[in-house]
C-alpha cells in the first residue's frame, strides 16, 4: 500500500512539470522543432544560431494582423539601425492547420512577405507548434527569443501600436547582449 501511495504521490509531482515541457513561458528555453520552407529545406532555431529571433506563427487568414509591427522591425533594422542586422532574424511560420486556403494561395501569400520583409517563410503542415508550444490555432502569434533560444515575449492577436516602441527597445537590449 505504501508503495502504491508512494507511485502516486510521485506522478501527481511529476506530471504537471512533464505537460509543461512543450509550453512556451516568458523565461524558459524553447523546445526547439524542425520545420521546412518551401524548397523543403529543413530549419532549426539554430539555423540562426547567435541571434536573437523573432518567430511570426501566422493562420494564413490573418497575414495582414501584425504589418505594422513587422514594418517597424523593418525601419528599425534597414533605416535607423537600433537593431543590429547581424544579431537579429525575424521570419515566419504559416500555420497550415490554421487556414482552408489551398496549399498554392498559401504559398503565394508566403512568397509576397517573403519579398516584403526579406526574410523566411517556414510550413507547419500538421501543426506540430500547436503541440509543442500550444499555439494557439486560428491566430497570429510573435514569440521573441534570446541567443540562447530563452523565451523573452510571447504576443497573441494583433500588437498594439503603443507596444511597438517597447517590444523594439527589448529586442534592442538583447542584440547587445
Amino acid at each position: 500500500m505504501k508503495k502504491f501511495l508512494f507511485t502516486i504521490v510521485l506522478a501527481a509531482m511529476i506530471l504537471p512539470f512533464a505537460a509543461a515541457q512543450g509550453k512556451l513561458e516568458v523565461g524558459k528555453k524553447a523546445p526547439e522543432w524542425i520545420l521546412t520552407d518551401a524548397a523543403k529545406k529543413e530549419f532549426t532555431m539554430n539555423s540562426w544560431s547567435g541571434k536573437v529571433l523573432q518567430i511570426n506563427y501566422v493562420d494564413p487568414d490573418n497575414d495582414d494582423l501584425n504589418d505594422p509591427f513587422n514594418d517597424a522591425i523593418d525601419k528599425a533594422v534597414d533605416v535607423d539601425k537600433v537593431i543590429d542586422q547581424n544579431a537579429f532574424k525575424g521570419f515566419g511560420i504559416v500555420d497550415l492547420q490554421s487556414t482552408r486556403l489551398p496549399d498554392g494561395l498559401v504559398r503565394a501569400i508566403a512568397g509576397r512577405k517573403a519579398k516584403k520583409y526579406d526574410t523566411t517563410i517556414l510550413f507547419d503542415y500538421k501543426g506540430l507548434l500547436h503541440e509543442k508550444w500550444d499555439m494557439p490555432k486560428d491566430s497570429y502569434t510573435i514569440v521573441i527569443v534570446d541567443k540562447d533560444r530563452i523565451v523573452r515575449g510571447i504576443y497573441k492577436g494583433k500588437i498594439a501600436d503603443g507596444d511597438i516602441p517597447g517590444i523594439i527597445d527589448m529586442i534592442v537590449k538583447l542584440t547587445r547582449e
